[in-house]
């Protein structure tokens, strides 16, 4: 009707007046002239390749990966630093479609939190973070695995593996922190660096607190019953656990130990964090390190 031409004027009446005159909105119109898509498929622009281009793309980041605990979203960063330029929620929608997510555990409804703000400090070496887990060896049996993280470039500043979970043997990774930190292991030579920790009987142990106040380190406990207080070191023993300890049975202690050290350096290197715009822990280090320099 709208292509129809007017006796009077030899004019097309045109599709604003027709829907003008029968009271119709030009975008049902324009819905109806549309050819519907295929269901399941993606309303709007493709964008730089086809989704099945897409996927193989995916399947190639996921295969060099080292780590197979990554998820979508650094899937979606190696996307972009190979110049493929596309959404995170599309990366999601195919990862999900062709089941190459990662494996994810569902946990029960939290509460209102015990606290508010952010464990995420400004700098780095302002807060660590420290905790530990155990594995299994096939010659030593269970063995207990102590981290400690920088709570700012998420980078693990130490790692350590023991046959006991000891006040001793928690010390460990701190002590390696502080070696590569700050150089050297004095007296009071973290003042202005808090540790945050759970209430383990390692952590508040007379020893544990005694070395801190030596070193000059302010104990910051978690709230009890709260591990999102003590987040960055939890977030990391997932990590390690996702993409070393679920994959692989070590015969000796001493083979879980170069593992961890490898681990520690791979992580450092490659392991990208989205809150620093997918950069690796080594890398906000570097960056953060040379502003201070220019700053002072």
């Amino acid at each position: 009707m709208s292509q129809a031409t007017s006796s009077s004027t030899g004019k097309p009446y045109g599709l604003a007046r027709v829907c003008r005159v029968w009271q119709l909105a030009r975008s049902t119109v324009y819905w109806h002239r549309h050819t519907p898509a295929e269901p399941g498929t993606r309303r709007g622009p493709v964008g730089p390749c086809t989704d099945d281009e897409l996927v193989d793309y995916i399947r190639r980041i996921l295969e060099a990966s080292s780590f197979p605990g990554e998820g979508y979203r650094k899937v979606w960063a190696r996307l972009r630093y190979q110049g493929i330029r596309t959404s995170p929620r599309r990366v999601l929608r195919l990862m999900r479609a062709h089941g190459l997510l990662a494996p994810t555990r569902h946990g029960h409804p939290h509460g209102p939190k015990a606290h508010d703000g952010t464990i995420i400090p400004t700098q780095v070496d302002t807060m660590w973070g420290t905790d530990m887990t155990a594995t299994y060896t096939r010659q030593d049996g269970q063995v207990a695995i102590f981290i400690a993280v920088d709570h700012y470039s998420a980078g693990c500043v130490g790692i350590h593996a023991a046959t006991q979970g000891t006040r001793f043997e928690a010390l460990e990774p701190i002590r390696q922190g502080i070696r590569t930190a700050f150089g050297a292991f004095e007296q009071g030579i973290a003042q202005g660096l808090a540790l945050r920790h759970d209430h383990g009987s390692q952590y508040m142990s007379h020893v544990f607190q005694e070395e801190l106040r030596f070193l000059g380190i302010a104990s910051s406990p978690a709230f009890v019953r709260e591990p999102e207080g003590n987040g960055c070191a939890e977030r990391f023993i997932r990590t390690l656990k996702e993409n070393l300890l679920w994959l692989t049975t070590f015969d000796t202690i001493e083979d879980l130990r170069l593992a961890l050290c490898e681990f520690q350096r791979r992580y450092k290197e490659t392991w990208l964090i989205g809150r620093h715009g997918y950069k690796t822990p080594a890398q906000v280090r570097h960056e953060h390190c040379c502003l201070l320099a220019t700053a002072a």
